[in-house]
């Protein structure tokens, strides 16, 4: 498992060329201007539930993003500035919180 850190200009750049990925009455005049935006944007978002760390809904959303073509290239050769391997550390929070050490689990998450 992988924790990628991007840069401010590609956490900005991302949104501002983002499209919703799915059509919303009156956040589009119509279904023909969602797709027209759908393939102008290199980018979609969309509003998920967000989850506890015991997997609960939450009564928040958390934002998805998912990038393709320009926005690839853009995260892959400008906006990546560290990642680090995190697969041990979600295997320790993972057990955990199986063990009923919640309160063990909550602090190995980032702020």
């Amino acid at each position: 498992m992988l924790r990628i850190e991007i840069d401010r200009a590609g956490f900005e750049w991302a949104p501002a060329h983002a499209a919703l990925s799915h059509f919303r009455p009156g956040v589009q005049a119509d279904r023909d201007q969602w797709r027209a935006e759908v393939a102008d944007c290199p980018v979609r978002v969309r509003w998920d539930p967000d989850r506890s760390i015991r997997l609960e809904a939450q009564p928040w959303r958390a934002i998805q993003v998912g990038l393709s073509g320009e926005a690839v290239d853009r995260y892959v050769d400008h906006w990546i500035v560290d990642m680090a391997d995190v697969t041990e550390l979600a295997r320790s929070t993972h057990s955990a919180v199986l063990d009923g050490r919640t309160e063990e689990a909550l602090r190995q998450l980032p702020a």
